[in-house]
């Protein structure tokens, strides 16, 4: 009988693993000749390897970044926020600027990993681990600010539910006692998620660890103690499967509310330029942009520093430009909406803070914003440019500096006029604005290098899992001896206990 008189569930079996996705004229994730061996081996690497002279370099620089926000910190803590630029009417500046630009960092991870695992997205696989260890450090860098713009952050145990001198409780009707418990929830059941996943490939570095010096010792240990005694059974597999379902279920509620409350500091506020419902999934939509656009900026420097392009394919990259693409556009629609609503209410106070925008000292802050944020992810629309490693690249860069001025301009040009001329003012930050944000970018890449250096930065175990004769209808026919290869390789890959 003819293939053409099989219907598609029989062809599957008919076919294997390949069958469907040849059928419908697709491909497989990964390089045809991928194995599960030459996967270990490539994600494994860069955790094996004698520490090149470039990692300590970039580690070096990064440490010195670390230290000017330790350094200040310091001074901040000594002399007081009178050392920032903040001054009246603008008594929020970069500090609350640059905590909503780490939060919004910070979203790509959650997103990649619960929302695209529960729609079954494999193509997710390639990229989570590097996002959800972007979200930890990037939730990391937002926490500081939060403690630190309230002048007295030795008291900010007061934020907190636990008994006190005072006998002070949290104030829930604050936006800020919203923040602490959104942030702090975030950044548990992140990390909790991403550890989650960690295990299986822990314990795969673990058997590696085959020399008896000390260095393979110490990281046997290590590696072992991580892993939680992981042996790969059926059993551990199932209890590993629910554990990581469950935390997806509880960290997809969280990329929608997180970034919603952070956007309820402003919108609860009856300040003109702040006072709008659109706010929260305007927000969030802006999140998810620029936590995908440093995602793929730092993707792609590790993709061809450690040769991952087999990985880390081509087609993965189109895909987060096309969520670059549709987020973008959403932000797009909700600055012009901003500005119709304004026009809409006939308020003149609300009108004239997006006229300001636009037109006054700061215009050049938000056309930089819409430049960055709204027209050059436009070149996305043209495949030429979403394959383009060179345009992605930079297009990544503008849309994170586009989405930190979008921060400024929202906060900024609406305090710095209020209703009363007499009370106007500018804004301009101090060497101790600039050294606090510059050094959050010094402990950020510090966590991170430490990371692609101690840790596998790509998912091994569901990598695998996208192969196709990892399929539970993979072929034994034609491909039987492919097949008995990979699993001869899977093996090698992890000693017999």
């Amino acid at each position: 009988m003819s293939e053409a008189h099989f219907s598609p569930v029989e062809q599957e079996l008919a076919l294997g693993a390949e069958g469907p996705i040849e059928f419908l004229g697709e491909r497989n994730l990964l390089p045809p000749g991928t194995t599960m061996r030459s996967l270990t081996d490539t994600i494994c690497a860069p955790t094996e390897m004698k520490t090149p002279k470039a990692w300590w370099i970039g580690f070096a620089i990064a440490l010195f970044g670390a230290g000017i926000l330790g350094g200040s910190i310091s001074w901040l803590l000594y002399r007081g926020v009178g050392v920032w630029g903040n001054n009246s009417p603008v008594s929020w500046a970069w500090d609350i600027t640059n905590f909503v630009w780490w939060i919004g960092i910070g979203h790509a991870g959650t997103l990649i990993s619960a929302i695209l695992f529960l729609f079954r997205q494999k193509w997710r696989t390639s990229i989570n681990r590097f996002a959800e260890a972007m979200t930890i450090f990037a939730v990391m860098c937002a926490g500081i600010f939060p403690g630190l713009h309230t002048g007295r952050p030795w008291f900010d145990y007061y934020m907190f539910p636990l008994p006190n001198q005072m006998g002070l409780w949290p104030q829930f009707k604050s936006p800020l006692m919203w923040d602490i418990f959104a942030v702090s929830t975030y950044f548990t059941v992140s990390a909790l998620f991403w550890f989650i996943g960690l295990i299986p490939d822990l314990a795969t570095l673990r058997d590696r660890s085959t020399g008896n010096s000390r260095a393979q010792k110490i990281r046997r240990f290590a590696y072992g103690f991580f892993s939680l005694g992981w042996r790969g059974s059926n059993r551990h597999w199932q209890h590993y499967e629910r554990a990581y379902l469950i935390l997806a279920g509880l960290s997809a509620p969280l990329v929608l509310s997180v970034h919603s409350i952070v956007s309820f500091d402003f919108a609860t506020s009856v300040e003109p330029g702040w006072h709008t419902t659109i706010f929260p999934p305007y927000f969030v939509a802006g999140a998810v942009f620029s936590g995908f656009a440093m995602v793929l900026t730092l993707m792609l420097i590790c993709r061809a520093v450690f040769g991952m392009k087999d990985v880390v394919t081509m087609k993965h990259l189109e895909l987060m430009n096309k969520i670059m693409l549709t987020t973008g556009s959403l932000v797009g629609y909700a600055y012009a909406m901003e500005f119709f609503v304004a026009y809409y209410s006939g308020n003149q106070y609300e009108r004239y803070v997006f006229l300001n925008r636009a037109t006054g000292p700061y215009a050049w802050a938000y056309w930089s914003m819409i430049a960055c944020n709204v027209i050059f992810p436009q070149v996305f629309w043209f495949k030429r440019m979403r394959t383009s490693i060179p345009v992605m690249f930079v297009v990544s860069i503008l849309i994170n500096v586009g989405m930190w001025f979008e921060r400024f301009v929202i906060i900024v040009t609406t305090l710095h006029r209020d209703y009363i001329p007499a009370s106007w003012g500018m804004y301009s930050p101090t060497i101790w604005d600039m050294g606090l944000y510059l050094g959050t970018f010094g402990f950020f890449f510090t966590c991170f290098l430490l990371f692609l250096r101690w840790l596998p930065m790509i998912a091994l175990a569901e990598v695998k899992a996208t192969l196709p004769n990892a399929h539970p209808h993979a072929s034994h026919g034609t491909d039987h001896a492919h097949e008995e290869h990979d699993h001869h390789d899977a093996a090698a890959a992890v000693p017999a206990e």
